[in-house]
């Protein structure tokens, strides 16, 4: 079965043919780094990093970019509050991104592009566009997109311009001719620290978020390309922006297929500091491994919405202890899948219907199940093989299912400070489900003056 993906701009599932025979190239929003990434932005990751890995299972070259924002209000914001240069702070959270997503079995891209570093082609794109009458400069000094001069803007999210005019209550223009442009340059305030300003034509100041990943695919990919993906909640205003931006630029699309991953919830609501469900990787694997994780988000459709709960990762984790008991004991050499044999037929026909894991797992358990009842060979290396396209079953079975059972001193300790940090945070309820977690596995914790201690119940 030839690959098949949703394509979001034409809302249709569709055969998957590159521009360069067996070479895709692929972009992928990635995240503003200015804290430490939450479990949003593991769903985001985990979905491409499977649809990374499986269009190189498939044979082709794939070329990946996935971008990081490094300048950007928020950025700048805490580098004020940390009293730190804003290349400090970026360079923190982007090692500290590199941290958590290894943990989560998540590979690195071909081109993993910083915005600060392509500035020059920003403002080239910029450039451009003012020359074909799509982008103004207002009298604050800031460069605009003129949105009601590119035909079709909004076609990826179906959104139309009265549709967006009509939901309008409060017309803030802040220099824009209409409500509805957005901004490619911001001028640089007075306010500002100076390394927040970049020296250009239009003026000192920066670019806007949009214009980022226009000119660094097109820089690094092409003005076409195969591939764009990011998070559901992109579609509008961010990729429609990027498709009025680089067609109006280059007079081409610039992505074939437009894909986007379902959302988190966390117990059914969206994620929201505000509401107190705001959880980062970093929180979540002080109490759940790192393959879990991973496997929870896995066993959704990666266009399906997902909800973030411990009674749905307590169910990962079973589900994945089942599939490393059936490989205890055995002698799994890795072999090269035989993609005729029935089951693996099977499993890549699933992935191949746009990127459809929960079938493709409903494969490995039944793998599962019948090396429970063989102990043979080849059905243990076949679930072997097909485990890794997805990047699970990664560890000795045997040292997976023994750190599940028991605790060590240091991984004591490390919860037990992840549990300080949660309380030092004003995270309470994350304090209290740490401490309920480790005496589920026979810890107790006695908090003193001088600090915490533990005994084995």
């Amino acid at each position: 079965m030839t690959l098949r993906i949703h394509n979001t701009l034409t809302r249709a599932l569709e055969p998957f043919a590159p521009l360069e025979p067996n070479h895709v190239r692929m972009y992928v929003c990635g995240i503003t780094v200015y804290d430490l990434c939450h479990v949003g932005h593991a769903r985001m990751m985990i979905a491409f990093d499977l649809i990374y890995r499986w269009l190189r299972t498939l044979g082709f070259d794939v070329t990946y970019v996935r971008n990081i924002t490094d300048i950007d209000d928020k950025i700048i914001r805490r580098a004020l509050e940390r009293k730190m240069a804003i290349r400090a702070l970026t360079d923190e959270m982007v090692a500290e991104m590199h941290t958590d997503l290894g943990a989560l079995g998540v590979l690195r891209p071909t081109h993993e592009p910083r915005a600060t570093e392509f500035v020059p082609q920003m403002l080239s794109m910029i450039g451009a566009l003012e020359a074909k009458g799509l982008a103004y400069r207002s009298g604050n000094g800031d460069v605009n997109y003129a949105v009601r001069k590119f035909p079709g803007y909004g076609k990826l999210s179906g959104k139309s311009i009265d549709e967006l005019r009509s939901g309008e209550r409060v017309a803030v223009l802040d220099g824009k001719d209409d409500p509805l442009d957005f901004v490619l340059w911001k001028a640089a305030k007075a306010d500002e620290p100076a390394d927040a300003k970049y020296e250009s034509a239009f003026g000192a100041g920066r670019p806007g978020w949009h214009i980022e990943c226009s000119a660094m695919a097109c820089a690094l990919l092409g003005e076409q390309f195969d591939l764009h993906g990011g998070g559901a909640d992109l579609q509008f205003p961010h990729h429609d922006n990027e498709i009025a931006q680089s067609e109006g630029a280059t007079g081409r699309a610039p992505a074939i297929v437009w894909a986007h991953n379902g959302l988190l919830n966390v117990d059914q609501v969206k994620m929201s500091k505000s509401l107190g469900n705001f959880f980062t990787i970093r929180e979540v694997l002080a109490r759940f491994d790192a393959e879990t994780v991973r496997f929870f988000m896995l066993r959704s459709h990666y266009r399906s919405p997902v909800n973030f709960s411990d009674v749905s990762l307590d169910d990962a984790r079973a589900s994945l202890r089942r599939l490393y008991t059936a490989l205890d004991g055995l002698d799994v050499r890795a072999t090269p899948v035989n993609w005729a044999q029935p089951q693996a037929a099977t499993f890549r026909t699933a992935m191949n219907d746009d990127f459809n894991t929960p079938v493709a797992v409903a494969v490995l358990f039944e793998l599962a199940n019948e090396l429970n009842r063989t102990r043979g060979a080849a059905a243990a290396a076949l679930l072997k093989g097909l485990a890794d396209t997805l990047g699970i079953l990664q560890q000795s079975p045997r040292a997976y299912l023994q750190a599940g059972n028991t605790l060590d001193e240091a991984s004591i300790a490390e919860r037990i400070a992840a549990r300080a940090a949660a309380k030092q945070a004003g995270n309470f309820a994350l304090a209290d489900q740490i401490r309920k977690d480790l005496l589920a596995q026979g810890v107790v914790l006695q908090d003193s003056p001088m600090g915490t201690t533990w005994m084995k119940s």
